[in-house]
């Protein structure tokens, strides 16, 4: 990760990191590699969704934008999230 680019991304996730966790669905909020179409990746903020849900069955509150602040935004569904035992 270029460390300009990590920067930026953890500034905009901490500074919208509870306005994403207030959001139905989403699980958690953190910084990581995206995969870019025709390969290759971008630093983004990663936001972690129980299930992806169609655009149009979503609240407009409930919609994670595309990006924040410039930085890209990528939503990965990561399932129900349970405690190992």
């Amino acid at each position: 990760m270029t460390d300009d680019l990590t920067r930026r991304a953890l500034r905009v996730k901490q500074a919208h990191e509870q306005e994403l966790l207030d959001k139905a669905n989403v699980l958690g909020v953190g910084v990581g590699l995206q995969d870019v179409a025709g390969g290759g990746e971008r630093v983004a903020v990663v936001v972690l969704v129980r299930r992806k849900v169609p655009l149009a069955q979503l609240a407009p509150e409930d919609r994670i934008p595309s990006e924040i602040d410039g930085v890209p935004v990528d939503v990965q569904e990561v399932g129900d999230v349970r405690a190992g035992g």
